[in-house]
C-alpha cells in the first residue's frame, strides 16, 4: 500500500517556484467561493508517520489560504472532560460549519493505530472500531461533509534521517519527542497496523491519499493539488445540482392495520391519592440513585417524545423535582437554528451530552429526523431511512461510554388531545402552550402514526429500549415514567 510513497518523489526548487504561486492563488479563490456560498463543509484529516511533514503541511495550508476560515484542531490525549463522554464527542465538537474548512490533526484514527501498534488493543477490537468509523464517515458524507484523508508516509530509513535532522537543528529539536523514537523502534509493527487501518477505511466516499513526505516541495504540491481538485469538483457538482442517487426499501404497514399505538389502552386508572403516594416513593428512590457513588461514574440521558399535549412537560417536572438542580439540564428541542443547520443533524445533540454524574433530559430529540422531517418532507426518504441506523449507532456509543439511555413515547387519544387543546386556549397562563402548528400537526396524525411505529420498531434496542406510555390519565403516565426510570437506573447501577 505504501510502495508508491517510497519511490523518493521529488520536485526541484525551480519546479516548485513555478507551480506554487498559481496553486496557492487557486486554493485561496476556491476557499472564498466555498465561504461565500456555504454549500458544504470540508474536513481534512492529517495522519501518518512522525517526521513526514504533517505539521509543516498544516502551517503551509494556513499560509496559502485565509486562516480565519480554517479551523485547525490538534488532538492529544483526551482530557478528563473528554474521557467522561463517548470517544467521538471531542471530534463532533470540532466539525466545521458549512463554508468552512476544518483540519483535524491527531484525529479519530490516531488512538486506535497507536493502541494496536503497542499491543494494547486486540485486532478484533480494532476492527470493531474501524467499522464504527466507517459508519461515522458515511453519515458525515451523507450529510454533505467533504472528507479528505491524508496519510503522510516515510520509509524507516527516511524517518530516521528526518528525526535526526530535526534534532540537529536547535530551532526544531523541540518537535522530536521520546515517543517519536519509540514509534521508530516499532516501525515495522506500526506500518503493518497502518496498512490494515487504511485498507479497512479507504472507501469510495472517503479514500485515503498517501503522500510521500520525504521531499517538502513534492509534499506541498501533492497535498495542495489534491485539496484543490476535491474542493473544486464538489463545488461544481453542488452548483449543477448533482446528487448521489439514493434509494430506500419501502416500509410496508401491517395488513390488519393494528400497530403499537392503536393497540394501547390509553385511559389507565389511577386516582390522586394513589398517585401522590407512589410519586413520593419513586422520587425518593430516584434521588438516592442519582446521588449514589455508582452513578458518579455514569450519566443519564432521558428522551421524551410524544403527541402534542401528551404531558411531556408535566412528566419532566416530576422527574426534576427529585434531582439537585446542579445535576441536570433540561434541553427543549425546537427547529434547528442557522448555526445548527450548517452542521450534520446529530451535531446539536452531541454537543449537549452530559458528563459523568450528570443528567440530560431531552424534551424532543434527535428523533425529529424520522418524525417531523419525514412527515413534513424536510429530508428525503433515503435520509430518514438511513437515520435509523445512525441513531442506533449514536445511542450505542452513549451506552458504551457509560450513559444510561431511557426513552419514553407518550400517547393520548384523539378526544383527550382535543380536550387539552381547548383547555389550553381557555387558560391565560397556558395559552403559550398551544400554537397553530399544534392544530396543524393534529390534522397530520394519520401521517405521524406510521412514522412513530416505524421509529419504535427500528430504534428500540437492547441498549436503549422505548417505553410506551398511556397518557390519557396524567397521574398514571407520570407514575409509569418514574417507575420505569427508577427500575432501569437501579438495575444499570448494579452492573
Amino acid at each position: 500500500m505504501f510502495e508508491s510513497a517510497e519511490l523518493g518523489h521529488k520536485l526541484s526548487k525551480e519546479e516548485y517556484a513555478t507551480i506554487e504561486p498559481q496553486l496557492r492563488t487557486d486554493l485561496l479563490n476556491t476557499q472564498f467561493d466555498l465561504l461565500e456560498h456555504k454549500d458544504f463543509a470540508a474536513v481534512i484529516l492529517i495522519n501518518g508517520i512522525d517526521g513526514a511533514g504533517r505539521g509543516e503541511t498544516v502551517n503551509l495550508l494556513n499560509e496559502w489560504m485565509d486562516p480565519r476560515h480554517i479551523e485547525v484542531h490538534a488532538f492529544d490525549q483526551p482530557t478528563d472532560e473528554e474521557r467522561q463522554r463517548p470517544r467521538l464527542w471531542r471530534f463532533w465538537r470540532a466539525l466545521p460549519a458549512k463554508g468552512k474548512i476544518g483540519i483535524l490533526f491527531g484525529n479519530w484514527y490516531s488512538e486506535p493505530i497507536n493502541e494496536r501498534s503497542f499491543k494494547r488493543m486486540k485486532k478484533a477490537h480494532l476492527d470493531q472500531r474501524l467499522s464504527e468509523l466507517n459508519r461515522f464517515e458515511a453519515m458525515l458524507a451523507a450529510e454533505g461533509v467533504l472528507l479528505i484523508k491524508f496519510w503522510f508516509h516515510l520509509s524507516q530509513a527516511g524517518q530516521k534521517k528526518r528525526l535526526k535532522a530535526l534534532e540537529a537543528n536547535p530551532d526544531t529539536r523541540w518537535r522530536v519527542r521520546e515517543a517519536d523514537w519509540e514509534i521508530y523502534e516499532h516501525y515495522d509493527r506500526y506500518r503493518e497496523v497502518a496498512e490494515h487501518v487504511l485498507r479497512r477505511t479507504s472507501t469510495g466516499i472517503a479514500p485515503w491519499v498517501i503522500v510521500d513526505g520525504s521531499d517538502p516541495q513534492y509534499r506541498a504540491v501533492h497535498v495542495g493539488k489534491t485539496l484543490l481538485e476535491r474542493l473544486q469538483r464538489r463545488i461544481e457538482f453542488v452548483r449543477k445540482g448533482f446528487r448521489t442517487r439514493q434509494t430506500a426499501a419501502p416500509l410496508v404497514a401491517a395488513p390488519d392495520e393494528r400497530n403499537l399505538l392503536n393497540a394501547l389502552v390509553l385511559d389507565q386508572p389511577m386516582d390522586k391519592k394513589d398517585y401522590e403516594s407512589q410519586l413520593e416513593k419513586l422520587q425518593g428512590r430516584l434521588a438516592l440513585a442519582v446521588r449514589s457513588e455508582e452513578f458518579a461514574k455514569r450519566s443519564l440521558v432521558l428522551v421524551f417524545e410524544g403527541m402534542d399535549a401528551a404531558g411531556k412537560g408535566g412528566a419532566i417536572r416530576r422527574v426534576t423535582a427529585a434531582l439537585d438542580t446542579r445535576q441536570y439540564h433540561v434541553i427543549p428541542i425546537a427547529a434547528p437554528s442557522d448555526e445548527e443547520r450548517a452542521q450534520p443533524y446529530l451535531w446539536r445533540f452531541w454537543r449537549r451530552l452530559p458528563r459523568q454524574g450528570k443528567v440530560a433530559i431531552f424534551d424532543r430529540s434527535w428523533y425529529g429526523r424520522v418524525l417531523v422531517e419525514r412527515v413534513e418532507g424536510f429530508c428525503s426518504e433515503a435520509d430518514w431511512m438511513r437515520a435509523y441506523a445512525e441513531i442506533n449507532d449514536f445511542e450505542d456509543q452513549l451506552v458504551s461510554a457509560g450513559a444510561i439511555v431511557v426513552k419514553f413515547w407518550l400517547s393520548v387519544s384523539d378526544a383527550e388531545q382535543l380536550r387539552r387543546f381547548k383547555a389550553r386556549e381557555e387558560e391565560a397562563f397556558k395559552r403559550y402552550k398551544i400554537t397553530p402548528d399544534d392544530w396543524r400537526n393534529r390534522e397530520k396524525w394519520p401521517l405521524y402514526e406510521p412514522a412513530v411505529c416505524d421509529m419504535i420498531d427500528r430504534t428500540s434496542t437492547e441498549n436503549a429500549a422505548w417505553t410506551l406510555v398511556e397518557a390519557d390519565n396524567k397521574y398514571y403516565a407520570r407514575v409509569k415514567i418514574l417507575r420505569v426510570l427508577v427500575d432501569k437506573l437501579e438495575s444499570a447501577l448494579k452492573h
